[in-house]
């Protein structure tokens, strides 16, 4: 076990330890200045029910991040296993649109096809997070699929496998 107090000098070893915790893998779209915009995040999670809210978490580095930051609208795509093209495709370039299943909403947010899950949203708040900003989203519809998650753990993606 590696003990240590989470600062600048041990940067490396805060990302080893976060990277212990297994999470699921997304593409969150927007309609940007540029066009149909996609990054790829791992920062997502529910928050509420009761009103339908959850949250996902853009760098502030990203040259992504402006269009995020001012977006009001947008959709989180949680990926299959099968989906790691896709998910490769959006952490880089977030304008990689050409010859992928989508079609834009009312919003023009655009919506990839055939993910695991989508979740349609706009935005209800944002908050500081460090180097990052915690958007806060309420659900304005949303739609599922059969199949198993795309997993991220310790740089590596991975999925379920059966229990002995």
């Amino acid at each position: 076990m590696t003990a240590f107090t989470p600062n600048k000098e041990n940067e490396r070893a805060f990302r080893d330890a976060l990277g212990r915790f297994a999470t699921g893998v997304t593409v969150v779209t927007t309609l940007s200045d540029q066009g149909p915009l996609g990054i790829t995040a791992n920062s997502f999670a529910s928050v509420s029910l009761d009103p339908p809210l959850v949250l996902w978490s853009p760098a502030r580095s990203s040259r992504r991040f402006p269009a995020f930051e001012a977006a009001e609208y947008y959709a989180i795509h949680v990926l299959g296993e099968d989906q790691v093209s896709l998910c490769q495709r959006f952490s880089r370039d977030g304008l990689e649109f050409e010859g992928l299943d989508w079609s834009p909403n009312k919003n023009g947010v655009p919506l990839i096809g055939n993910c695991l899950a989508r979740f349609d949203c706009i935005r209800e708040a944002a908050h500081d997070g460090g180097d990052h900003l915690i958007v806060l989203g309420r659900v304005r519809s949303a739609e599922f699929r059969d199949g198993a998650p795309l997993l991220f753990a310790a740089g590596n993606y991975g999925s379920f496998t059966d229990a002995p």
